[in-house]
């Protein structure tokens, strides 16, 4: 057995088991609005370290609106449990507004690429089918390697990171954290700043006319 063999066949089983412990439980993601703040992120990971919560994934990008910042991270754990994690992390000073979604939700996304030996990679037989099978797509290839990418969701990307495994090895792999938005038609923080927008209008209304 190769050695990028073994690796994947230790990778499989960890998932496997991995699985089997999160099954009765629910993947939620958390999407954390705040300004792109020094230490930020230490203050909400904290949150998860207190409750012994394992993050699967993070990523931070700018959000819809400008000088805002969205950190979306997912984990395994309880609805019950969930409510409490985002109650916190609500609380601290520096963010804004914090929800959490359940996959139906949300439409989400995450990037895999693959590392191939190109040798291998052109003669192997199923290399054009796997290709249009996964719908991936070939970044880089020169005499040395072959870099594939694949965008889908995470079952996706494992499902071809074992078949290329199987066959022909992997010398590199990395996956991205999940990126998501929700299904309704603005992002929900901009709601929030409306509601609170409106509240100062009043306010400054009423006093004018004392």
């Amino acid at each position: 057995m190769t050695l990028s063999a073994l690796c994947a066949s230790v990778l499989n089983k960890y998932i496997n088991v991995k699985q089997h412990l999160m099954q009765e439980q629910t993947l939620y993601t958390v999407t954390v609005f705040s300004e792109n703040m020094v230490g930020i992120l230490s203050q909400i990971t904290s949150v998860f370290t207190r409750r012994r919560l394992n993050i699967e994934t993070l990523s931070v990008s700018p959000s819809a609106i400008e000088g805002i910042h969205k950190f979306t991270i997912t984990m395994f754990s309880d609805f019950e449990t969930m409510k409490k994690v985002v109650l916190q992390i609500d609380r601290r000073v520096d963010v804004l507004k914090a929800y959490f979604n359940v996959d139906e939700e949300l439409i989400f996304q995450e990037i895999a690429l693959y590392k191939l030996a190109t040798p291998l990679f052109l003669k192997m037989d199923s290399a054009e089918p796997l290709i249009r099978k996964y719908n991936a797509r070939i970044l880089e290839i020169n005499e040395n390697c072959v870099v594939l990418e694949k965008t889908g969701h995470y079952q996706e990307t494992q499902n071809l990171f074992k078949e290329l495994s199987e066959s022909i090895g992997v010398l590199q792999f990395t996956r991205s954290g999940r990126i998501a938005i929700t299904r309704s038609k603005v992002e929900r923080l901009s709601d929030m700043l409306k509601a609170i927008e409106e509240i100062a209008e009043q306010k400054n209304g009423k006093n004018r006319n004392i």
